[in-house]
Protein backbone atom coordinates (compact mmCIF):
# COMPACT_ATOMS: atom_id res chain seq x y z
CA UNK A 1 0.00 0.00 0.00
CA UNK A 2 1.24 3.48 -0.87
CA UNK A 3 2.15 5.84 1.92
CA UNK A 4 0.55 9.23 2.16
CA UNK A 5 2.52 12.29 1.11
CA UNK A 6 3.96 14.53 3.79
CA UNK A 7 4.05 18.33 3.44
CA UNK A 8 7.77 18.42 2.61
CA UNK A 9 10.09 17.76 -0.29
CA UNK A 10 10.19 14.04 -1.06
CA UNK A 11 12.34 12.81 -3.95
CA UNK A 12 12.85 9.11 -4.60
CA UNK A 13 14.51 8.59 -7.97
CA UNK A 14 14.29 5.19 -9.64
CA UNK A 15 17.54 3.99 -11.20
CA UNK A 16 16.06 1.54 -13.72
CA UNK A 17 17.01 2.07 -17.36
CA UNK A 18 14.94 2.11 -20.56
CA UNK A 19 16.19 1.85 -24.11
CA UNK A 20 17.31 5.03 -25.83
CA UNK A 21 14.55 4.50 -28.41
CA UNK A 22 12.00 5.31 -25.75
CA UNK A 23 13.56 8.70 -24.97
CA UNK A 24 12.89 11.68 -27.18
CA UNK A 25 15.82 13.21 -28.99
CA UNK A 26 14.97 16.71 -27.72
CA UNK A 27 18.22 18.14 -26.39
CA UNK A 28 17.04 21.74 -26.60
CA UNK A 29 13.79 23.53 -27.41
CA UNK A 30 14.96 24.11 -30.99
CA UNK A 31 13.75 20.75 -32.24
CA UNK A 32 10.20 20.80 -30.80
CA UNK A 33 9.79 24.37 -32.06
CA UNK A 34 10.70 23.12 -35.53
CA UNK A 35 8.23 20.27 -35.09
CA UNK A 36 5.52 22.80 -34.26
CA UNK A 37 6.12 24.69 -37.50
CA UNK A 38 6.07 21.47 -39.53
CA UNK A 39 2.81 20.46 -37.86
CA UNK A 40 1.28 23.89 -38.35
CA UNK A 41 1.69 23.49 -42.13
CA UNK A 42 -0.39 20.29 -41.99
CA UNK A 43 -3.35 21.88 -40.20
CA UNK A 44 -5.36 23.84 -42.74
CA UNK A 45 -8.72 25.42 -42.00
CA UNK A 46 -11.46 24.44 -44.46
CA UNK A 47 -12.60 26.89 -47.12
CA UNK A 48 -16.15 27.36 -48.29
CA UNK A 49 -17.99 28.38 -51.43
CA UNK A 50 -19.07 32.02 -51.61
CA UNK A 51 -22.79 31.25 -51.56
CA UNK A 52 -24.82 32.48 -48.58
CA UNK A 53 -28.01 31.07 -47.11
CA UNK A 54 -29.75 33.49 -44.76
CA UNK A 55 -31.45 31.62 -41.94
CA UNK A 56 -34.45 33.97 -41.93
CA UNK A 57 -35.18 33.01 -45.56
CA UNK A 58 -36.03 29.55 -44.19
CA UNK A 59 -38.51 30.82 -41.61
CA UNK A 60 -36.22 31.58 -38.67
CA UNK A 61 -37.36 34.31 -36.27
CA UNK A 62 -34.81 36.00 -34.01
CA UNK A 63 -37.12 36.90 -31.14
CA UNK A 64 -35.60 34.54 -28.56
CA UNK A 65 -38.93 32.72 -28.23
CA UNK A 66 -39.70 31.01 -31.54
CA UNK A 67 -38.15 27.54 -31.84
CA UNK A 68 -36.09 27.56 -35.04
CA UNK A 69 -34.82 23.97 -35.17
CA UNK A 70 -36.52 23.22 -38.48
CA UNK A 71 -35.34 26.47 -40.06
CA UNK A 72 -31.72 25.66 -39.21
CA UNK A 73 -32.15 22.17 -40.64
CA UNK A 74 -33.63 23.44 -43.90
CA UNK A 75 -30.93 26.05 -44.39
CA UNK A 76 -28.08 23.62 -43.66
CA UNK A 77 -29.60 20.92 -45.89
CA UNK A 78 -30.03 23.39 -48.75
CA UNK A 79 -26.50 24.73 -48.38
CA UNK A 80 -25.10 21.20 -48.39
CA UNK A 81 -27.13 20.07 -51.43
CA UNK A 82 -26.06 23.13 -53.43
CA UNK A 83 -22.34 22.51 -52.98
CA UNK A 84 -21.77 24.31 -49.71
CA UNK A 85 -21.27 27.84 -48.49
CA UNK A 86 -22.27 29.81 -45.40
CA UNK A 87 -25.52 29.63 -43.47
CA UNK A 88 -25.86 33.15 -42.10
CA UNK A 89 -27.37 33.89 -38.69
CA UNK A 90 -28.15 37.63 -38.62
CA UNK A 91 -28.52 39.93 -35.62
CA UNK A 92 -31.12 38.60 -33.18
CA UNK A 93 -31.65 35.78 -30.71
CA UNK A 94 -32.48 32.49 -32.41
CA UNK A 95 -33.83 29.77 -30.13
CA UNK A 96 -33.26 26.22 -31.35
CA UNK A 97 -32.83 22.59 -30.44
CA UNK A 98 -29.92 20.49 -31.68
CA UNK A 99 -28.19 21.64 -34.87
CA UNK A 100 -26.64 19.05 -37.17
CA UNK A 101 -23.81 20.37 -39.35
CA UNK A 102 -23.29 18.86 -42.80
CA UNK A 103 -20.25 18.76 -45.09
CA UNK A 104 -19.11 21.99 -46.73
CA UNK A 105 -21.30 24.14 -44.47
CA UNK A 106 -20.06 27.12 -42.48
CA UNK A 107 -22.54 28.24 -39.83
CA UNK A 108 -21.69 31.94 -39.61
CA UNK A 109 -22.94 34.21 -36.83
CA UNK A 110 -23.09 37.91 -37.62
CA UNK A 111 -22.13 40.53 -35.06
CA UNK A 112 -24.77 40.64 -32.28
CA UNK A 113 -26.24 37.32 -33.40
CA UNK A 114 -26.98 34.75 -30.74
CA UNK A 115 -28.01 31.11 -31.06
CA UNK A 116 -29.86 30.26 -27.85
CA UNK A 117 -30.25 26.54 -27.27
CA UNK A 118 -33.41 25.03 -25.85
CA UNK A 119 -33.54 23.77 -22.27
CA UNK A 120 -35.97 21.01 -23.25
CA UNK A 121 -34.18 17.64 -23.52
CA UNK A 122 -36.80 16.51 -26.04
CA UNK A 123 -35.24 18.95 -28.53
CA UNK A 124 -32.08 16.81 -28.65
CA UNK A 125 -32.41 13.51 -30.55
CA UNK A 126 -30.60 10.34 -29.50
CA UNK A 127 -27.39 9.90 -31.50
CA UNK A 128 -24.17 7.89 -31.37
CA UNK A 129 -21.84 9.84 -29.12
CA UNK A 130 -19.21 9.70 -26.40
CA UNK A 131 -19.83 10.66 -22.81
CA UNK A 132 -16.79 11.01 -20.56
CA UNK A 133 -14.81 8.88 -23.01
CA UNK A 134 -17.38 6.06 -23.35
CA UNK A 135 -19.46 5.30 -26.44
CA UNK A 136 -23.25 5.18 -26.22
CA UNK A 137 -26.54 6.40 -27.64
CA UNK A 138 -27.47 9.61 -25.87
CA UNK A 139 -28.66 13.16 -26.40
CA UNK A 140 -27.13 14.91 -29.37
CA UNK A 141 -24.62 17.60 -28.61
CA UNK A 142 -26.14 21.03 -29.08
CA UNK A 143 -24.05 21.27 -32.26
CA UNK A 144 -23.30 17.82 -33.71
CA UNK A 145 -21.90 16.19 -36.84
CA UNK A 146 -20.98 12.63 -37.68
CA UNK A 147 -18.69 11.57 -40.53
CA UNK A 148 -18.80 14.99 -42.18
CA UNK A 149 -15.99 16.96 -43.86
CA UNK A 150 -15.32 20.69 -44.11
CA UNK A 151 -17.55 22.10 -41.40
CA UNK A 152 -17.28 25.34 -39.46
CA UNK A 153 -18.88 27.67 -36.95
CA UNK A 154 -17.55 31.19 -37.38
CA UNK A 155 -18.27 34.87 -36.75
CA UNK A 156 -18.41 37.25 -33.83
CA UNK A 157 -21.75 36.11 -32.44
CA UNK A 158 -22.58 34.05 -29.36
CA UNK A 159 -23.53 30.43 -28.82
CA UNK A 160 -25.51 30.24 -25.56
CA UNK A 161 -26.01 26.74 -24.14
CA UNK A 162 -28.64 28.19 -21.79
CA UNK A 163 -27.55 26.03 -18.85
CA UNK A 164 -27.73 27.26 -15.27
CA UNK A 165 -28.13 25.92 -11.75
CA UNK A 166 -31.71 24.83 -12.45
CA UNK A 167 -31.28 23.64 -16.05
CA UNK A 168 -28.83 20.92 -17.18
CA UNK A 169 -26.28 21.60 -14.42
CA UNK A 170 -28.82 20.45 -11.84
CA UNK A 171 -28.48 16.89 -13.21
CA UNK A 172 -25.11 16.78 -11.46
CA UNK A 173 -26.42 18.07 -8.13
CA UNK A 174 -27.73 16.33 -5.06
CA UNK A 175 -26.52 13.36 -3.04
CA UNK A 176 -26.46 11.30 -5.10
CA UNK A 177 -26.67 13.42 -8.24
CA UNK A 178 -29.36 12.47 -10.74
CA UNK A 179 -26.78 11.33 -13.27
CA UNK A 180 -25.05 8.86 -10.93
CA UNK A 181 -27.14 5.76 -11.66
CA UNK A 182 -26.81 6.12 -15.44
CA UNK A 183 -23.13 6.99 -15.18
CA UNK A 184 -22.48 3.87 -13.11
CA UNK A 185 -24.42 1.75 -15.60
CA UNK A 186 -22.45 3.17 -18.51
CA UNK A 187 -19.21 2.28 -16.71
CA UNK A 188 -20.50 -1.26 -16.21
CA UNK A 189 -21.46 -1.62 -19.88
CA UNK A 190 -18.05 -0.30 -20.86
CA UNK A 191 -16.30 -2.83 -18.63
CA UNK A 192 -18.40 -5.61 -20.17
CA UNK A 193 -17.68 -4.26 -23.66
CA UNK A 194 -21.28 -4.44 -24.81
CA UNK A 195 -22.13 -3.11 -28.27
CA UNK A 196 -22.12 0.70 -27.83
CA UNK A 197 -25.20 1.02 -30.05
CA UNK A 198 -27.16 -1.00 -27.49
CA UNK A 199 -26.15 1.36 -24.67
CA UNK A 200 -29.24 3.54 -25.05
CA UNK A 201 -29.62 6.38 -22.57
CA UNK A 202 -31.36 9.74 -23.02
CA UNK A 203 -34.58 10.63 -21.22
CA UNK A 204 -34.49 9.75 -17.53
CA UNK A 205 -30.75 9.07 -17.52
CA UNK A 206 -29.60 12.66 -16.87
CA UNK A 207 -26.38 12.39 -18.88
CA UNK A 208 -25.90 15.96 -20.07
CA UNK A 209 -25.05 16.69 -23.71
CA UNK A 210 -21.83 18.40 -24.71
CA UNK A 211 -21.94 21.71 -26.59
CA UNK A 212 -20.06 21.13 -29.88
CA UNK A 213 -19.18 17.58 -30.83
CA UNK A 214 -18.06 16.70 -34.35
CA UNK A 215 -17.60 12.93 -34.37
CA UNK A 216 -15.35 11.13 -36.88
CA UNK A 217 -15.09 14.30 -38.99
CA UNK A 218 -12.32 15.95 -41.00
CA UNK A 219 -11.40 19.58 -41.58
CA UNK A 220 -13.15 21.48 -38.80
CA UNK A 221 -13.02 25.20 -38.01
CA UNK A 222 -14.32 27.01 -34.94
CA UNK A 223 -13.43 30.69 -35.19
CA UNK A 224 -14.30 33.98 -33.54
CA UNK A 225 -17.36 32.96 -31.59
CA UNK A 226 -18.17 33.25 -27.90
CA UNK A 227 -19.51 30.16 -26.12
CA UNK A 228 -21.31 30.50 -22.79
CA UNK A 229 -23.33 28.37 -20.39
CA UNK A 230 -22.62 24.90 -21.80
CA UNK A 231 -24.49 21.98 -20.21
CA UNK A 232 -21.19 20.06 -20.03
CA UNK A 233 -17.96 19.98 -22.08
CA UNK A 234 -17.81 22.86 -24.55
CA UNK A 235 -15.72 21.84 -27.58
CA UNK A 236 -15.38 18.06 -27.90
CA UNK A 237 -14.20 16.79 -31.29
CA UNK A 238 -14.02 12.98 -31.24
CA UNK A 239 -11.91 10.86 -33.63
CA UNK A 240 -11.44 13.92 -35.83
CA UNK A 241 -8.56 15.07 -37.99
CA UNK A 242 -7.43 18.55 -38.94
CA UNK A 243 -9.17 20.72 -36.32
CA UNK A 244 -8.65 24.49 -35.98
CA UNK A 245 -10.04 26.35 -32.94
CA UNK A 246 -9.07 30.03 -33.05
CA UNK A 247 -10.07 33.29 -31.38
CA UNK A 248 -12.83 31.55 -29.42
CA UNK A 249 -13.96 32.78 -26.01
CA UNK A 250 -15.38 30.13 -23.67
CA UNK A 251 -17.08 31.01 -20.38
CA UNK A 252 -19.00 28.47 -18.31
CA UNK A 253 -18.97 27.81 -14.57
CA UNK A 254 -21.12 24.73 -14.23
CA UNK A 255 -19.95 21.21 -13.36
CA UNK A 256 -17.70 19.55 -15.96
CA UNK A 257 -17.82 22.59 -18.23
CA UNK A 258 -14.38 21.96 -19.75
CA UNK A 259 -13.28 24.37 -22.48
CA UNK A 260 -11.72 22.30 -25.28
CA UNK A 261 -11.59 18.49 -25.00
CA UNK A 262 -10.25 16.87 -28.18
CA UNK A 263 -10.67 13.08 -27.91
CA UNK A 264 -8.55 10.74 -30.02
CA UNK A 265 -7.96 13.53 -32.53
CA UNK A 266 -5.02 14.09 -34.87
CA UNK A 267 -3.62 17.47 -35.94
CA UNK A 268 -5.35 20.02 -33.71
CA UNK A 269 -4.60 23.75 -33.40
CA UNK A 270 -6.00 25.78 -30.47
CA UNK A 271 -4.89 29.37 -30.99
CA UNK A 272 -5.63 32.76 -29.39
CA UNK A 273 -8.50 31.45 -27.26
CA UNK A 274 -9.81 32.60 -23.88
CA UNK A 275 -10.96 30.19 -21.18
CA UNK A 276 -12.86 30.82 -17.95
CA UNK A 277 -14.36 27.47 -17.03
CA UNK A 278 -15.77 25.26 -14.30
CA UNK A 279 -13.35 22.44 -15.12
CA UNK A 280 -10.20 22.01 -17.23
CA UNK A 281 -9.60 24.80 -19.73
CA UNK A 282 -8.09 22.28 -22.14
CA UNK A 283 -8.21 18.53 -21.52
CA UNK A 284 -6.77 16.27 -24.21
CA UNK A 285 -8.31 12.80 -24.13
CA UNK A 286 -8.41 9.42 -25.89
CA UNK A 287 -11.16 7.32 -24.33
CA UNK A 288 -11.90 5.71 -20.99
CA UNK A 289 -10.72 2.24 -19.96
CA UNK A 290 -12.02 -0.58 -22.20
CA UNK A 291 -13.50 1.70 -24.87
CA UNK A 292 -10.28 3.68 -25.10
CA UNK A 293 -8.16 0.54 -25.40
CA UNK A 294 -10.53 -1.09 -27.91
CA UNK A 295 -10.61 1.91 -30.23
CA UNK A 296 -6.91 2.52 -29.58
CA UNK A 297 -6.66 5.97 -31.17
CA UNK A 298 -4.22 8.32 -29.44
CA UNK A 299 -4.55 12.06 -29.19
CA UNK A 300 -1.64 13.30 -31.28
CA UNK A 301 -0.10 16.38 -32.81
CA UNK A 302 -1.79 19.21 -30.89
CA UNK A 303 -0.62 22.82 -30.79
CA UNK A 304 -1.91 25.16 -28.07
CA UNK A 305 -0.63 28.70 -28.48
CA UNK A 306 -1.29 32.29 -27.44
CA UNK A 307 -4.19 31.34 -25.18
CA UNK A 308 -5.38 32.92 -21.94
CA UNK A 309 -6.66 30.81 -19.06
CA UNK A 310 -8.56 32.10 -16.03
CA UNK A 311 -10.61 29.78 -13.78
CA UNK A 312 -10.36 26.02 -14.32
CA UNK A 313 -9.09 22.78 -12.83
CA UNK A 314 -6.16 22.82 -15.24
CA UNK A 315 -4.79 25.20 -17.86
CA UNK A 316 -3.40 22.56 -20.20
CA UNK A 317 -4.58 19.09 -19.16
CA UNK A 318 -4.04 15.62 -20.56
CA UNK A 319 -6.47 12.95 -19.32
CA UNK A 320 -8.04 11.52 -17.39
CA UNK A 321 -9.84 9.59 -20.17
CA UNK A 322 -6.53 8.75 -21.82
CA UNK A 323 -6.50 4.98 -22.39
CA UNK A 324 -5.63 5.42 -26.07
CA UNK A 325 -2.60 7.52 -25.15
CA UNK A 326 -1.42 11.02 -26.09
CA UNK A 327 1.69 12.15 -27.91
CA UNK A 328 3.25 15.22 -29.46
CA UNK A 329 1.40 17.88 -27.49
CA UNK A 330 2.86 21.40 -27.70
CA UNK A 331 1.79 24.40 -25.58
CA UNK A 332 3.56 27.72 -26.12
CA UNK A 333 3.16 31.43 -25.37
CA UNK A 334 0.16 31.20 -23.05
CA UNK A 335 -0.85 33.29 -20.03
CA UNK A 336 -2.69 32.00 -16.99
CA UNK A 337 -3.86 33.83 -13.90
CA UNK A 338 -6.52 33.00 -11.34
CA UNK A 339 -6.62 31.89 -7.70
CA UNK A 340 -9.27 29.45 -8.98
CA UNK A 341 -6.97 27.91 -11.60
CA UNK A 342 -5.82 24.70 -9.94
CA UNK A 343 -2.89 23.64 -12.17
CA UNK A 344 -0.82 24.96 -15.08
CA UNK A 345 0.22 21.67 -16.72
CA UNK A 346 -1.89 18.73 -15.59
CA UNK A 347 -1.31 15.08 -16.58
CA UNK A 348 -3.85 12.77 -14.97
CA UNK A 349 -4.21 9.03 -15.46
CA UNK A 350 -4.46 5.78 -13.49
CA UNK A 351 -3.85 2.04 -13.75
CA UNK A 352 -7.47 1.57 -14.77
CA UNK A 353 -6.68 3.74 -17.81
CA UNK A 354 -3.27 2.56 -18.98
CA UNK A 355 -2.00 4.24 -22.13
CA UNK A 356 1.16 6.18 -22.89
CA UNK A 357 1.44 9.96 -22.45
CA UNK A 358 4.60 11.10 -24.20
CA UNK A 359 6.36 13.98 -25.92
CA UNK A 360 4.75 16.87 -24.05
CA UNK A 361 6.37 20.26 -24.65
CA UNK A 362 5.47 23.49 -22.82
CA UNK A 363 7.38 26.74 -23.30
CA UNK A 364 7.02 30.45 -22.55
CA UNK A 365 4.13 30.36 -20.09
CA UNK A 366 3.45 33.43 -17.92
CA UNK A 367 1.41 32.90 -14.77
CA UNK A 368 0.08 35.39 -12.25
CA UNK A 369 -1.19 32.90 -9.70
CA UNK A 370 -2.68 29.42 -9.40
CA UNK A 371 -4.11 27.28 -6.63
CA UNK A 372 -2.69 23.74 -6.48
CA UNK A 373 0.33 22.77 -8.61
CA UNK A 374 2.31 24.33 -11.43
CA UNK A 375 3.32 20.99 -12.97
CA UNK A 376 1.23 18.00 -11.90
CA UNK A 377 1.61 14.39 -13.06
CA UNK A 378 -0.70 12.03 -11.21
CA UNK A 379 -1.03 8.29 -11.94
CA UNK A 380 -3.55 7.87 -9.12
CA UNK A 381 -6.29 10.13 -10.42
CA UNK A 382 -9.00 7.44 -10.10
CA UNK A 383 -9.33 3.88 -8.86
CA UNK A 384 -6.45 1.49 -9.65
CA UNK A 385 -6.66 -1.34 -12.17
CA UNK A 386 -4.48 -3.71 -14.14
CA UNK A 387 -3.21 -1.41 -16.90
CA UNK A 388 -0.05 0.40 -15.88
CA UNK A 389 0.12 3.97 -17.27
CA UNK A 390 3.25 5.50 -18.78
CA UNK A 391 4.34 9.14 -18.70
CA UNK A 392 7.54 10.05 -20.50
CA UNK A 393 9.33 12.83 -22.35
CA UNK A 394 7.87 15.94 -20.70
CA UNK A 395 9.71 19.21 -21.35
CA UNK A 396 8.83 22.48 -19.54
CA UNK A 397 10.82 25.64 -20.34
CA UNK A 398 10.48 29.32 -19.45
CA UNK A 399 7.62 28.88 -17.01
CA UNK A 400 7.41 32.11 -15.01
CA UNK A 401 5.04 32.31 -12.02
CA UNK A 402 4.54 35.36 -9.82
CA UNK A 403 2.68 33.65 -6.97
CA UNK A 404 2.60 29.90 -6.49
CA UNK A 405 -0.02 27.76 -4.84
CA UNK A 406 0.28 24.55 -2.84
CA UNK A 407 2.98 22.86 -4.94
CA UNK A 408 5.57 23.82 -7.53
CA UNK A 409 6.19 20.36 -9.04
CA UNK A 410 3.93 17.49 -7.98
CA UNK A 411 4.45 13.94 -9.27
CA UNK A 412 2.73 10.75 -8.07
CA UNK A 413 3.81 7.70 -10.06
CA UNK A 414 4.14 3.97 -9.65
CA UNK A 415 7.48 2.52 -8.63
CA UNK A 416 7.00 0.05 -11.51
CA UNK A 417 6.33 2.93 -13.93
CA UNK A 418 8.21 6.06 -12.89
CA UNK A 419 7.83 9.27 -14.86
CA UNK A 420 10.60 9.03 -17.43
CA UNK A 421 12.65 11.86 -18.93
CA UNK A 422 11.09 14.94 -17.35
CA UNK A 423 12.98 18.14 -18.06
CA UNK A 424 12.27 21.56 -16.55
CA UNK A 425 14.49 24.41 -17.72
CA UNK A 426 14.90 28.16 -17.06
CA UNK A 427 11.78 28.41 -14.91
CA UNK A 428 10.88 30.48 -11.86
CA UNK A 429 8.13 29.91 -9.32
CA UNK A 430 7.70 32.41 -6.50
CA UNK A 431 5.90 32.17 -3.18
CA UNK A 432 4.89 28.49 -3.30
CA UNK A 433 4.13 26.47 -0.17
CA UNK A 434 5.85 23.17 -1.11
CA UNK A 435 8.42 23.60 -3.91
CA UNK A 436 8.78 19.96 -5.01
CA UNK A 437 6.94 16.79 -4.08
CA UNK A 438 7.98 13.86 -6.25
CA UNK A 439 8.17 10.14 -5.73
CA UNK A 440 9.16 7.93 -8.69
CA UNK A 441 11.03 9.41 -11.65
CA UNK A 442 14.05 8.50 -13.76
CA UNK A 443 16.28 10.06 -16.42
CA UNK A 444 15.06 13.47 -15.32
CA UNK A 445 16.63 16.86 -14.70
CA UNK A 446 15.86 20.37 -13.50
CA UNK A 447 18.13 23.03 -14.98
CA UNK A 448 18.10 26.64 -13.77
CA UNK A 449 14.82 26.12 -11.94
CA UNK A 450 14.37 28.73 -9.20
CA UNK A 451 11.63 28.15 -6.63
CA UNK A 452 11.16 30.57 -3.74
CA UNK A 453 14.47 32.19 -4.67
CA UNK A 454 16.50 28.97 -4.49
CA UNK A 455 17.88 26.74 -7.22
CA UNK A 456 16.22 23.33 -7.26
CA UNK A 457 17.77 20.22 -8.80
CA UNK A 458 17.23 16.47 -8.76
CA UNK A 459 19.90 14.08 -7.45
Amino acid sequence: MRKYFLPLIVILVSVSVVSQAQITNWVSSTQPLKEIEMLRKQIKAPRFAGKEFLITAYGAVGDGKTLNTEAFKKAIDDCNKKGGGSVIVPEGIFLTGAIYLKSNVNLHLADNAKILFSRNPKDYPIVFTRWEGMELMNYSALLYAYGEENIAVTGNGTLDGNADAENWWSWNKGKPAQQVAARNLLHELNHKQTDPKTRVFGEGSFLRPNFFQPYNCKNILLSGIKMINSPMWNVNPVLCENVTIENVKIIAHGPNTDGVDPESCKNVLVSNCYFDTGDDCIAIKSGRDEDGRRINRPAENHIIENCEMKDGHGGVGIGSEISGGARNIYAINCTMNSPNLDRILRLKTSSSRGGIIENIFMKDIKVGTYKNAAVSMDMFYEQPGNFMPTIRNVWVENLDIEKGGEFGIYIRAYQQSPVDNFRMINSTIRDVKTPVQIDYIKNSQLSNVIINGKSVTLP
